[in-house]
This record gives structure tokens, sequence and C-alpha cells, in this order.
């Protein structure tokens, strides 16, 4: 059993539906207070009535230092501090390098990479005041690993999370404040809707625990690294994809 988390103050950015909601509702569910950030307002608003409690919604661009900033100062004046940032909000079009207009590069880096940067500054005043500052990233398999058609972009901004990652941990180590990653695999989240189960079932018969991940799956992992119990763990990620990684051909899986 892991020590509360009850009255700890989280972020949770990209938090209003896929991954980062789940990871909001986990947190919600253990006591924490959350704000569920999202650039559609009516959205994160949605999202936080749901997780009831202490929840809040807000709504910001990542993406750029205002919105990071502003993000962080009104949590911090709604709850009194921070104590927990989950830095998910994410963007994943997919378009092959020939037809990329460099202008979605540009985008997707901005949200994916640049905002894990500027919210964790734009929270660090709050999380060197916190007893137990943590810093939570939601990279992925997917450039960090492995690759994937159309996610050239998608894969260099998780991978470059995990390069962050382990300098931010150095200069973070003097406050006592870690910064970890979950890197989820396949997960069922509105992204997948109008695949089909066909579609489902493949992706599934590619993973040895042979199902999906959901998004409470993350949120658990999110919720370890944030926990007192994970206080001397820093600089480190954590794969979470039903062992799809390990084998060395889809043969392997069933021999």
């Amino acid at each position: 059993m892991l020590t509360s988390i009850t009255g700890r103050v989280a972020i949770v950015t990209g938090a209003s539906k896929g991954i980062g909601k789940g990871i909001a509702r986990v947190f919600a569910r253990h006591g924490a207070k959350v704000m569920v950030v999202s650039r559609d307002v009516v959205q994160a608003t949605a999202c936080a009535s749901e997780l009831g409690g202490d929840a809040i919604g807000y709504a910001a661009d990542i993406s750029t230092w205002a919105g990071a900033e502003a993000m962080a100062q009104a949590a911090a004046d709604h709850f009194g501090g921070i104590d927990i940032l989950c830095a998910n909000a994410g963007i994943f079009p997919q378009t092959r390098i020939k037809d990329m207009d460099p202008d979605e590069w540009d985008a997707v880096l901005a949200t994916n990479l640049k905002g894990s940067f500027l919210c964790l500054k734009a929270c660090l005043p709050w999380l060197e005041q916190s007893d137990q500052g943590r810093v939570i990233l939601t990279s992925s398999i997917t450039g960090a690993v492995t690759g994937f058609p159309g996610w050239s972009h998608y894969g260099a901004s998780k991978a470059g999370q995990i390069g962050f990652m382990r300098t931010a941990a150095l200069e973070l180590a003097r406050q006592h404040i870690t910064i970890n990653a979950v890197l989820p695999g396949n997960v069922v989240t509105e992204g997948l809707d109008g695949l089909g189960a066909d579609y489902l079932r493949t992706m599934a018969a590619s993973i040895p625990l042979k199902t999906l991940g959901s998004v409470e799956d993350i949120g658990y992992a999110a919720l370890f690294f944030a926990s007192k119990e994970a206080g001397y763990i820093t600089g480190q990620t954590l794969v979470v994809d039903g062992g799809q990684l390990l084998p060395e051909t889809l043969e392997a899986i069933d021999a």
C-alpha cells in the first residue's frame, strides 16, 4: 500500500480525455487535488466535474510560455501550491515525412516536447517549496524505443522528452524533486474510435498479455512515481505495454 497522496496538488495537462483523463481520475480517486488542463475550457471543466472533489478545470495552451506560466499561477492561487506535475499533453497527427508540412513538425514538438519544458519551468517555484515534489512525463514506446510510419515528429518529441528528463533529474535533485517518465504501449483511448474491432484485435494479438492497455494502467504507473515510496527514483522510465516490446517476432508470442 502506497502512502496516500490525499491533499497533494496535482496538475495534469492534456487531461480532458485519453491517458491524461485516466491519470487525473486515478489521482483524484486517491485524494489529490487535481487541476485538469486542456486547451478547451468546456472539456476541462466537464472532466473536473466528473472527477468531483476538489478537481478544477483550466484552459491553457502549454506550448507557449504565457499559457504554462498562467496555468501554474492559477493552480498555486487556487490550491495554495503545487506538489505534482503530470506533463501529459500531446498531439499525434499521422503524416509521412514526404507529405509533412514543416509547420506540422513544429506544432508537434512545441506541444509534446517544448510544452514539457515550459510546464516544468512554470511549476518549479512551487515544486521547490513542496516536501514531495514530483514530475511525471507521459512519453511513449514510439520514438523512445520503436518507430511507426507517419510519426517521425511524434517519435522525435517522445524520445526528446527522455533526453530532457535525464538532465532535468540532475538539476532538480538539488531540491529533492524527482522526475520520471511513463512509456505507454497501445492503450485504449478515444483516438482508437472508428478503427474497428478487427483492427483492435490485430493490435492486441501483438501483445503477449493479449489485450490493449487501459488509461488507468498508465494512471497507476504515474501514481507510483508520485508516491512517497518512489522518492529515491529519478531520471527513470517505466514501460507499460503488456510485454509488447519483449518478443523478437510475433511468432515468439505463441511459441
